[in-house]
C-alpha cells in the first residue's frame, strides 16, 4: 500500500496550508460552513448514540463510544473536502514558516473559517438538532429525545460550567494536538480506508479523554442553550470558546505545525523550482480538504 513518509507529509502539509491560505473568501466561507456542519453532525450523532447509557454501568465505554462515532466529523471534512479551523491551525502556519504565506493571510484564513465554522455549527444545532426534535427538552416525554437532552446537558454543563478557564485551555491543547495528528497522518494514506483509519484513533482518543475542541463546542453548547438546559448562558459559552480556541491554536500550531516544520523542513529550500518539487521531496497536490496526494507509482 502506497503511503508518504513523514518528510513527504511535511511537504504536502505546507503545500496544503499555502493553498488554503490563498482560497477566495467565498470558498473559505462555503468550505468552513460545511466543516462546521460536519463536526456538528458528528456531535449530534455522538449524543444520540450514547444517550441513556448509565455511566455507573458503562463507565469509560460511554466516552469511548462517543469518540468513536465523533470521528465521523473529521472523516467528512478530510474525505469530503471542507475547511476546518483546527486543522488549519497546523497547516497554514507551516506555509508561513516556509515563507509561502504572510501572517496577514493566516489571520484572514483563520478569521473567515472561524466565522464559517460557527455558522455551520449553529445551523445544525438550532435547525437540525433542536427544531427537528432529535434533541428533546426537559419537558419531553421519556424516550430517545429526552435521553438525548439529558446526555447533551451533561456534556455541555461539564464544558461550560464545571471546567474552569485553565482546564479548558489545557484540554484544548491536547485536543488539537491529536486532531492535527489525525489530519497529518491522513495525508500519509493514498486510499480512503487508510485516511479513515488514520483519523479514527486520534479523534476517538481526544473525545474519550474529555478534551475540548472549539468547533465541537460551537455545536454542543449552543444546542444545549437552545434546548433549554438550565444554568448555561451565552457568557459561559463565549468563555469556553475563547479558551478552547486559544488552546487549540497552541496544540495545532506548536505541537504539530512548528514541531514537524522543525523536524523535516527547517533549513530546506523554501522556494519552488516551478515543477512542483520543493526541498528535494516529491510534490503534493491538495484536494482542498486538508489531504494531499503524492505521485503514484
Amino acid at each position: 500500500m502506497a503511503y508518504k513518509t513523514p518528510d513527504q507529509i511535511a511537504v504536502a502539509a505546507a503545500a496544503t496550508g499555502d493553498k488554503k491560505a490563498h482560497l477566495s473568501t467565498g470558498k473559505m466561507l462555503v468550505g468552513g460552513f460545511l466543516a462546521g456542519a460536519y463536526i456538528a453532525f458528528a456531535g449530534l450523532l455522538a449524543v444520540v448514540v450514547t444517550a441513556g447509557l448509565d455511566p455507573a454501568i458503562w463507565g469509560g465505554v460511554t466516552t469511548l463510544l462517543t469518540g468513536a462515532v465523533f470521528s465521523l466529523g473529521l472523516i467528512l471534512v478530510i474525505v469530503g473536502g471542507a475547511e476546518l479551523l483546527t486543522g488549519n491551525m497546523a497547516l497554514v502556519p507551516m506555509a508561513v514558516l516556509r515563507k509561502r504565506v504572510t501572517l496577514g493571510r493566516l489571520g484572514v484564513n483563520w478569521g473567515v473559517v472561524l466565522v464559517a465554522n460557527l455558522i455551520g455549527s449553529l445551523f445544525v444545532a438550532y435547525v437540525l438538532a433542536v427544531h427537528t426534535g432529535v434533541i428533546g427538552t426537559a419537558s419531553s416525554p421519556a424516550g430517545a429525545a429526552h435521553s438525548a437532552y439529558e446526555r447533551l446537558g451533561a456534556i455541555a454543563t461539564g464544558k461550560a460550567i464545571t471546567e474552569d478557564d485553565g482546564t479548558v485551555f489545557l484540554r484544548a491543547i491536547g485536543c488539537n494536538w491529536l486532531v492535527c495528528l489525525g489530519v497529518w497522518m491522513a495525508m500519509a494514506a493514498e486510499d480512503i480506508g487508510g485516511k479513515v483509519a488514520a483519523i479514527f484513533f486520534p479523534i476517538t482518543a481526544f473525545v474519550a479523554l474529555g478534551f475540548d475542541h472549539v468547533v465541537a463546542n460551537m455545536f454542543f453548547l449552543p444546542a444545549a442553550l437552545f434546548a433549554g438546559v438550565p444554568g448555561i448562558g451565552w457568557g459561559d459559552i463565549l468563555r469556553n470558546w475563547v479558551f478552547a480556541g486559544l488552546g487549540n491554536a497552541v496544540g495545532g500550531t506548536v505541537f504539530v505545525g512548528l514541531a514537524y516544520w522543525y523536524l523535516f523542513l527547517r533549513g530546506s529550500d523554501a522556494g519552488s523550482d516551478g515543477t512542483g518539487h520543493e526541498g528535494g521531496a516529491p510534490a503534493a497536490t491538495s484536494d482542498g480538504s486538508g489531504t494531499a496526494g503524492a505521485p503514484r507509482g
